[in-house]
């Protein structure tokens, strides 16, 4: 009797720590975005999240309701102006404060916003006004929060695409367009100065959409492969999830940000496309999200930057059905909108509170 109670207290700490630790997997976030017509509620999706592994939400906007249903869950929330936003929080300290005394202090701290990106993938927009513009935004956001006391608790940023890289293989030699480079000098110091992130979207599909190849795919779904080899520092990547985020590193250290640290905003992979669409598959969605979970979750970290996972936020929690374009760019859903898995990676913990409960009951 001794013996099962001993075993049965045993089983119980090693699921509760199993909990605890997938509750303490601060680096896997989710994209909340709101393009559709069928989204769960707000409660309903605070609920699904807190059923799950996930820590970090990354809104596209500064939904109250969202960010109301999020209270005193404990999950970080990262949250958005618009592009459109931009030119007023520019030119308009009184903007940006209303704007951060709207959006952050009036749920703050029950609300757990960690950051505000200012604008999403600017630079490639090709608006050359905005560009200009938004670094003074960002500057009058961060004063805002200052002002508001939160300037050490709520970061400010904005999110990048991966086409700002020149050339990103083999991963060492990562270079930024030079036609970016003096916008990207102001915001990269800006980083460094204030302790936020380079946020960037890396997509190992579309990698795949570019060479289709058997070996491509393995590489890209972290599956058997021969690997890639950077003959400069004799590192042979396995995944190119690792090769696209350190290609970043490479970037971002040649000119002279070896500090500033690295968010993958958006990564992810369609289960569904149309019949010309080479890659989307239930299949290759669950391998591509469930094998970089595993990969996160190992702590291994990058080649370059060893030992830590890199913050990275899922693309994305719903399918997004009023999006225009091909079938896959409305099927990136983790959950559908009846809050059931479109596909299983791991991130329940309701199958470690099953098990428990189970070993309790056989007391």
């Amino acid at each position: 009797m001794a013996a099962l109670r001993f075993t049965v207290t045993f089983l119980l700490l090693t699921l509760l720590l199993g909990i605890n630790k997938a509750k303490s997997q601060s680096f896997i976030g989710v994209n909340y975005g709101q393009v559709a017509y069928n989204l769960p509620s707000p409660a309903a999706t605070a609920k699904l999240l807190q059923s799950t592994s996930i820590q970090k939400v990354r809104l596209y906007g500064s939904d109250p309701a969202i960010i109301k249903a999020l209270a005193n869950t404990g999950i970080g929330i990262v949250i958005g102006t618009a592009n459109g936003d931009i030119p007023a929080l520019a030119s308009d300290t009184n903007f940006a404060k209303n704007w951060v005394s709207t959006n952050v202090v009036a749920y703050y701290p029950s609300s757990k916003i960690i950051l505000i990106n200012v604008g999403n993938e600017v630079i490639m927009s090709g608006d050359k006004i905005l560009i200009t513009q938004l670094l003074p935004a960002m500057q009058n956001v961060k004063n805002a929060l200052d002002g508001a006391s939160l300037g050490d608790k709520v970061k400010v940023s904005t999110v990048h695409s991966m086409a700002l890289l020149k050339q990103s293989e083999p991963p060492s030699s990562g270079i930024f367009d030079p036609s970016f480079v003096d916008e990207l000098k102001g915001l990269l110091a800006f980083n460094d100065a204030t302790g936020s992130p380079f946020e960037v979207n890396p997509y190992p599909y579309f990698a795949y959409r570019r060479d289709p190849r058997p070996e491509t795919l393995a590489f890209c779904l972290f599956q058997p492969n021969s690997g890639r080899f950077d003959a400069n520092t004799k590192i042979n990547y396995m995944n190119m999830f690792d090769a696209q985020v350190d290609a970043v590193r490479s970037a971002l250290n040649v000119m002279g940000f070896k500090n500033v640290e690295i968010v993958v905003a958006e990564t992810g992979w369609p289960y569904k496309g149309d019949s010309d669409e080479v890659g989307p598959s239930v299949e290759n969605a669950k391998a591509y999200n469930g094998n970089l979970i595993a990969h996160l979750r190992s702590m291994v970290g990058t080649p370059l930057m060893p030992g830590k996972s890199v913050d990275t936020y899922l693309f994305a929690l719903y399918d997004e059905d009023l999006k225009p374009g091909p079938t896959s760019e409305r099927s990136f859903g983790l959950f559908k909108s009846d809050l059931t898995m479109t596909y299983d990676i791991g991130l329940s913990n309701s199958g470690q509170v099953t098990k428990m409960q189970l070993i309790i009951s056989q007391q």
